[in-house]
């Protein structure tokens, strides 16, 4: 076994000991929150098998990287029922550029997706983090579009952010201050 499983090893369970979710005391209330624009979802992309990418692997490239298998494909169209389900049927959506992220953004059919590169993977990249989650910070506090706003990541940068720990698929609704300060809501599994 190689360093690079090792550690992602260490740290996969090390993430299993952390709080995984964060309980809202109604469901309803973030769905509206939500609706009206005043939430914003943050969520993990669906299942993808595996920690990290390949050595080598290339970010414009799905065949060199950790995917979603068809339990993921199925579980991200199933978030985008719910969604909908919720009275959410359109959504500005941004996304990482790693295909598992843009592919679970695409399957919620809430609307076109855009690439936001500050919820690109800081995993193992340690020198990115901070900086990387300084500019999503700063480019939420700026945002001023109407209605839903959807983000799809990865569970380091969500946890970067919030310090919630989300299973793949995991909703977590927040708002986030002036001052960038982030309150977390509240989180909804698929």
């Amino acid at each position: 076994m190689n360093l690079f499983n090792r550690l992602a090893g260490l740290l996969l369970a090390v993430g299993l000991l952390l709080p995984v979710s964060v309980q809202a005391a109604d469901d309803a209330a973030l769905w509206q929150a939500a609706r009206e624009g005043k939430a914003i979802i943050f969520m993990r992309h669906a299942m993808a098998p595996g920690i990290g990418d390949p050595a080598g692997f290339d970010v414009s490239d799905c065949t060199t990287q950790r995917i979603l298998n068809d339990i993921g494909r199925d579980q991200s169209r199933r978030i985008g029922d719910r969604i909908r389900a919720a009275g959410i049927t359109q959504a500005t959506v941004y996304s990482s550029a790693w295909c598992r992220c843009w592919e679970t953004a695409e399957l919620l059919g809430l609307g076109e997706v855009e690439n936001l590169p500050a919820l690109n993977s800081v995993f193992l990249r340690p020198e990115r983090r901070d900086p990387q989650t300084s500019d999503l910070r700063d480019w939420l506090v700026q945002w001023r579009g109407d209605g839903p706003l959807v983000l799809v990541s990865h569970r380091t940068n969500v946890r970067a952010l919030t310090g919630v720990n989300l299973a793949s698929g995991e909703m977590l609704f927040m708002r986030v201050a002036k001052d960038g300060k982030i309150e977390v809501l509240g989180t909804i599994r698929e």
